[in-house]
């Protein structure tokens, strides 16, 4: 199977670096010179996942209007970069700050390590000034409001070049949000809040396109699912996962199995011919298929699918962005919920499942291929991947719809091995503690609104989040080590002030 996650170095993020005419050729060579070493140095730190793209110095208003739009035009560029090498006066940058449709960051470095003390003169200061530029360039943006990220250091410092790849995984999410297309089997769980929303709003700003289909559209597929396709789907799963007996070929059980495989191959084959990134469906709405999709979402979800339970497609949407944002990175994006907890003082753990749908990806170990009855939905029994999350750092984000927003919230949390054997409950899991401890994090949790369905990822820090977040400008409630539950309230506060006065 193939995965529908970019390779991110096939993007490019474009390094535009500010100057004048007042300093001269000689001058302007020498920045030219010194700009493109700091993309060579950024590019040779191997932290940036994206392709960063030496642009000629912008000397003027024209120049820098130009540039920006050809980075607007090319879909190939996911951000921008800039620099003011030397004094940029920042009126030439208002017609493409405004223009600019592409993620920012500012870069406040310059090309000098450490200060020639013994020969430092005038003609240096005049080349090296960007700690002057930089305060003139910064006033614009905040004048402008112009969403950011500011990262300040020199380019062979190895956190500049790491924060500017978080960065860069940010703009990819931010990217693939605007060309996501979802497919919705069937309409959300029926009289469930949460899972509610407004498609249209979410296409405006985020860019994604949520639409539904019937859910026997993939039922006629199933039914037209070639033996042939079948015998090679379950010669995949025969090969990649520990089967029980049962399901093997000639196992009581085998039937089941082909049923699975039929469903995925309909399912792959209607998401890859309709461009989907992301997709839904609901065990209340399952028409004619035989069995709640189990194993056919894990493993789309392992290929870098969104999905969501319950007709969830904000959920969807959240787990292929996170996907794309990890891309490269060990570990995968899942479909979570908090399902229920260990309360044992000082011992609290969540634990996370879903009835079936949890990407194997979060465990590096060989999962194992299983069948068992489901006491929800009406069908036959389903087939599915049973595993437990890897121990280490995993985030958990939610996006929920607040009527006159979209709110993310997010939990920095620490996946541990499961305290003692689960035989009775076979499904894809994680068990973990929440930062900064189980009470602080549950109660801000449930004081945000934020949704019980969430996608959880091992590959991606908070960090991207909070990028993602200011780029497509989602407010974000972040519960991490640092949180207190006072403190997290009085934020939400302000935000539901901010909001109320029209903050976007």
């Amino acid at each position: 199977m193939s995965s529908i996650v970019p390779n991110l170095a096939e993007y490019e993020v474009w390094f535009l670096t500010g100057s004048q005419t007042l300093y001269g050729d000689e001058v302007l060579k020498q920045v030219a010179d010194q700009s493109t070493e700091v993309v060579e140095t950024l590019k040779a730190s191997g932290n940036i996942p994206a392709t960063v793209v030496w642009k000629p110095v912008v000397k003027n208003r024209d120049e820098i209007l130009e540039t920006i739009m050809a980075a607007n035009a090319d879909p190939k560029v996911i951000g921008v970069i800039t620099w003011m090498h030397t004094f940029s006066p920042a009126k030439m940058w208002i017609a493409g700050l405004n223009a600019l449709q592409k993620p920012l960051l500012h870069l406040a470095t310059q090309a000098n390590l450490e200060l020639p003390w013994s020969t430092i003169d005038f003609d240096f200061m005049n080349l090296n000034q960007a700690a002057h530029g930089d305060r003139e360039y910064a006033y614009i943006e905040s004048r402008m409001n112009v969403a950011r990220t500011t990262v300040v250091g020199h380019p062979s410092t190895p956190a500049v070049s790491e924060r500017i790849g978080v960065w860069s995984r940010a703009a990819a999410g931010a990217a693939a949000a605007k060309n996501l297309k979802v497919a919705r089997f069937g309409d959300n769980m029926r009289f469930v809040a949460v899972t509610e929303g407004d498609k249209t709003e979410a296409e405006i700003k985020l860019g994604a396109q949520i639409n539904t289909w019937g859910v026997n559209e993939l039922a006629d597929r199933v039914k037209a699912v070639s033996d042939a396709d079948i015998d090679a789907m379950v010669d995949v799963y025969l090969a990649e996962y520990e089967v029980v007996p049962e399901l093997l070929k000639g196992g009581d059980r085998h039937e089941s199995l082909r049923d699975a495989a039929a469903i995925e191959v309909a399912l792959r084959s209607f998401l890859e011919e309709g461009g989907f990134g992301a997709f839904t469906d609901t065990f209340e709405d399952l028409g004619e298929l035989k069995q709640l999709p189990g194993l056919a979402v894990q493993r789309l979800m392992a290929d870098g699918y969104g999905f969501g339970a319950e007709g969830d497609w904000k959920t969807a949407i959240l787990v292929h962005l996170c996907a794309v944002m990890g891309a490269g990175l060990p570990g995968g994006s899942s479909l979570m919920e908090d399902y229920t907890y260990h309360l044992v003082p000082g011992q609290e753990l969540s634990l996370g499942a879903h009835m079936l749908e949890v990407n194997p990806a979060l465990s590096s170990k060989k999962a194992r291929l299983e069948i068992h009855p489901l006491g929800i939905g009406g069908k036959e029994d389903p087939v599915r991947l049973v595993f437990t999350a890897d121990a280490g750092e995993a985030v958990v984000v939610a996006l929920s719809d607040m009527r006159d927003r979209f709110r993310l919230v997010a939990n920095v949390v620490d996946n541990v091995d499961l305290p003692e054997p689960m035989p009775n409950l076979p499904v894809g899991h994680a068990v973990w503690t929440p930062r900064p401890d189980f009470t602080t994090a549950v109660a801000s949790w449930l004081q945000t609104g934020g949704a019980h369905h969430t996608a959880m990822s091992n590959q991606i820090g908070i960090d991207v989040i909070k990028d993602f977040a200011k780029m497509v400008g989602i407010e974000l409630l972040v519960i991490d080590e640092d949180t207190t539950y006072e403190g997290f309230e009085q934020q939400i506060r302000w935000n539901n002030a901010y909001y109320a006065m029209g903050g976007r």
